[in-house]
């Protein structure tokens, strides 16, 4: 297997610390994203999107959406479990990954992509939109914090796909000028937990 990278990318992350929580290697091909070689036909055939992350199989197919890949990787080697055990974990952790997803990462990534100057010239911005989207991932931020107020992690005691997500909106957060508030203490203990792991790193 391969995968196909973006360093800096959020969703590329989250596989990269799925794989070290999983303890797995595989081969990493780093993307030169930023010079457009995610737009060229030799990637659009793994992903006619032109996103990443993507993980090419021995067979050649491919598997692209992070939460996919880690569904795969998940099936693969299953200990430690980060999507579940049973099939009332997993539906828990499935709908608190999706909550996740749609109420704190789009948010912050909306927020970067139409306010930042890295998209400037590449995209469309529209700055209402970044304005709207940095007060709902505040907002899902204060909300998160009384949630974690009566447990550690995202989706119960245990470190879950969940938390590797918004894990991954936090960090893209912090380097984008969407910090967690400070008053905002559980939500800021657990962030310090989960970006101690030596996974964070990966």
């Amino acid at each position: 297997m391969i995968l196909h990278d973006l360093t800096a990318g959020m969703h590329p992350r989250r596989v990269r610390i799925f794989l070290a929580e999983k303890g797995l290697s595989i081969e990493r091909r780093e993307v030169a994203a930023a010079s457009g070689a995610n737009s060229q036909p030799e990637f659009l055939r793994l992903n006619p999107l032109g996103k990443l992350p993507v993980l090419e199989l021995d067979d050649g197919s491919a598997i692209a959406e992070s939460l996919a890949i880690c569904r795969y990787l998940e099936t693969l080697s299953p200990d430690p479990p980060l999507m579940g055990r049973t099939p009332r974990e997993a539906a828990h952790i499935e709908m608190w990954t999706q909550r996740m997803d749609n109420e704190l990462s789009r948010p912050i990534a909306e927020t970067f992509r139409h306010g930042s100057d890295f998209y400037r010239g590449r995209i469309e911005q529209v700055p209402e939109v970044a304005t709207w989207s940095s007060d709902r991932a505040v907002q899902t931020m204060r909300w998160l914090d009384g949630e974690l107020a009566g447990r550690r992690h995202i989706a119960g005691d245990e470190y879950s796909i969940a938390d590797i997500v918004a894990q991954c909106a936090c960090v893209l957060g912090k380097f984008t000028g969407l910090r967690i508030p400070p008053e905002l203490t559980h939500l800021s203990r657990w962030f310090a937990a989960v970006t101690a792991r030596p996974s964070a790193r990966a």
